[in-house]
């Protein structure tokens, strides 16, 4: 019999965020279990791209690989990539919202408060502006799973990611405000990585990723496949008592009691 977290046959996901790095990998992990797939990112051009690349990796790739370039922040292109969800596959079973954004970097007393306000409207409002839709077009009636992309930063201050961080600390709050209110029907998880080896968070790691992974009690930086294999899990049928919940994946870093 084939384990539920390798089944993920007859389901439709829809990942945010999806062009490269985590979001490309949880696509790319759920396309290979089964399910159709449909990713969102800003830039269309790279966005077809990589779901060129995750069709090929399946022999039913055309039909289980739709791209629809939507730029998270804005409602109207969320409300059209779950109607293109909807047209092309008939349901939405999980939602991953992976989209988030870090234009400032450094002390709050500097920060650009428009800036924070951008960040907060895309890495919080426009996760549960996707909520919204996605319990609105399916969820509601049917159940299904939803994983918001966090991270370790909205567990503990960093001194330099603070605006950041509070918008995933938020994430966090608004995954087990969305676990209360929407099971048992629906399942609302959070994962939180720390430095992953993505272009995202280049910045952290680049020309002293040997000095930066010391830190870390695994002595290695995270990649997309670490995310992407937990996402699978908590979307699956192997977790169905599992809700509200934040999973770092990290390394070992927060258990060291520090973000360096």
């Amino acid at each position: 019999m084939t384990s539920p977290t390798q089944d993920f046959a007859g389901k439709s996901v829809l990942v945010t965020g999806a062009s490269r790095g985590i979001g490309h990998a949880i696509a790319a992990e759920l396309l290979s279990r089964g399910a159709s797939v449909t990713v969102t990112a800003r830039k269309a051009e790279q966005l077809a791209a990589a779901a060129e690349q995750l069709a090929d990796t399946v022999p039913d790739g055309a039909e289980r690989v739709l791209a629809v370039p939507s730029n998270a922040g804005r409602p109207e292109e969320r409300e059209h990539a779950v109607e293109q969800v909807m047209a092309r596959f008939g349901r939405l079973d999980v939602l991953v919202n992976n989209t988030g954004i870090n234009p400032v970097f450094g002390p709050l007393m500097d920060a650009d408060l428009g800036a924070v306000s951008k960040i907060f409207d895309v890495n919080v409002v426009a996760a549960l502006g996707f909520v919204q839709l996605a319990w609105k077009a399916w969820l509601a009636e049917h159940g299904g799973a939803v994983v918001n992309v966090s991270s370790v930063a909205g567990l503990r201050s960093s001194g330099v990611l603070g605006a950041y961080g509070a918008s995933k600390a938020a994430l966090i709050r608004l995954t087990e405000e969305l676990a209360w209110q929407l099971g048992p029907g629906v399942r609302v998880n959070a994962v939180a990585p720390a430095t992953v080896k993505t272009r995202f968070a280049e910045m952290l790691y680049a020309a002293r990723e040997e000095d930066a992974s010391a830190a870390y009690p695994m002595k290695r930086l995270g990649t997309p496949e670490d995310v992407a294999h937990l996402v699978a899990f908590l979307v699956s049928d192997a977790a169905s008592w599992i809700t509200g919940e934040t999973v770092r994946v990290d390394g070992g870093l927060l258990a060291t009691g520090s973000l360096g």
